[in-house]
């Protein structure tokens, strides 16, 4: 049996997303599972080597969680040809260096999304990455969630006819941070359009994969969006301007017909099934879609409601609705499409989600931006 090592550099990954998805519930995992299993005479297994800015934060997380190389230069990680993938989830502003030097180097690309802020250096990352024959990809975790493969699964049966239409809700109520005992939950940066925050080019970066891979190619987007809340307290409890959107309303019209509209805020209190859920109608079914649960009322039970605002409404609406069974143990999503990038690398096996996709999800929340400050539609242009 071989135990092949592949070295990943993880840069950025002392924050919340970085260390719980990406090292903990993704690297270290695998390890602990014995690698990647190919046959009975191959493992695959992941060596990190973290890397970022503040060294005492690297120890922190290292000896917390037994990873034996750390580092602040990240050049000298860069060298060592035990070191095959580059991987970034560092502030988006900063990726387009990190990109560039992990090309210089020879080593395959993995990133975080968005890739960039702007359409134009997103796919400038990406044509780089191909023009030096690196493989390369980028972070859609959402593909791989339970509850959507449960969508996928019976869309691929017939399930829905015709998919008509649509409606995505997506958020939560953030904190502002200005009371001790409800810290925010999201950093302070995510509100400031000058380090790289905003909603629309965060989530509408998300809404275009899953659009794309679930239901039809964007063709363009109406978009609004909204600081509702103008003044948040950063990590020291110090006030500051919320400069960027926290909250936008974006309607989107497919290729194939069906219309899609996204409502993503982080000033929403939930009263839903999940902090995500999709329901998407068609002629003979509808579904609605979590990020674990999926369920489901076909046109045969679907009930005919009478309008009379005059009475309590009769019909109990939840109970009409079908869960769709777990058939297998669902895995880590990030965990997933990290093994299958791993074996991209180490083995050449085909892998679609690359960096002119992470552009497709960039260049969609531009086009959002663009949308809002001008109050139109804004057609997308085809990038490949």
């Amino acid at each position: 049996m071989e135990i092949r090592n592949i070295g990943i550099i993880m840069n950025g990954v002392t924050g919340r997303m970085g260390t719980n998805q990406h090292l903990v519930r993704s690297i270290l995992a695998i390890r602990e599972q014995g690698g990647i299993k190919v046959s009975d005479d191959l493992i695959l297994m992941p060596v990190p080597t973290l890397t970022g800015r503040s060294e005492n934060k690297l120890r922190a997380l290292a000896e917390k969680y037994g990873v034996e190389n750390y580092t602040t230069d990240i050049d000298s990680a860069l060298a060592k040809p035990d070191n095959h993938i580059f991987f970034d989830a560092s502030s988006t502003l900063l990726r387009a260096k990190f990109v560039e030097k992990a090309v210089k180097a020879g080593k395959a690309v993995y990133c975080e999304k968005p890739t960039a802020v702007e359409t134009k250096e997103a796919v400038r990352l990406a044509q780089l990455c191909r023009d030096a024959g690196i493989k390369n990809g980028v972070v859609q975790d959402k593909l791989w969630l339970p509850g959507l493969r449960k969508f996928q699964m019976i869309k691929d049966e017939g399930f829905f006819g015709d998919i008509l239409s649509v409606r995505g809700e997506f958020g939560y109520w953030v904190f502002e941070g200005d009371k001790y005992d409800r810290p925010a939950q999201r950093p302070s940066w995510n509100y400031r359009k000058e380090d790289g925050g905003g909603i629309i080019i965060d989530m509408l970066c998300h809404w275009r994969y899953v659009i794309d891979n679930l239901f039809g190619k964007v063709k363009s987007v109406s978009c609004l969006g909204a600081t509702h809340i103008p003044t948040r307290y950063d990590e020291e409890g110090k006030s500051y301007k919320a400069t960027a959107d926290d909250s936008a309303y974006a309607t989107f019209e497919l290729d194939n017909g069906v219309v899609a509209h996204f409502n993503s805020s982080w000033n929403v209190r939930v009263r839903r099934d999940d902090l995500l859920t999709m329901q998407v109608d068609g002629t003979k079914g509808s579904a609605i879609v979590g990020l674990r649960k999926c369920w489901v009322q076909s046109a045969a039970a679907t009930p005919k409601p009478i309008w009379n605002p005059d009475i309590d409404q009769p019909i109990k609406f939840f109970e009409g609705w079908q869960e769709v069974p777990d058939t297998q143990v669902y895995e880590n999503a990030f965990k997933i499409q990290w093994e299958m990038f791993i074996r991209h690398v180490a083995l050449d096996e085909p892998y679609e989600y690359d960096l002119m996709e992470g552009a497709k999800g960039v260049q969609l929340a531009e086009a959002g931006l663009q949308s809002w400050e001008q109050r139109k539609w804004v057609e997308l242009e085809k990038l490949s």
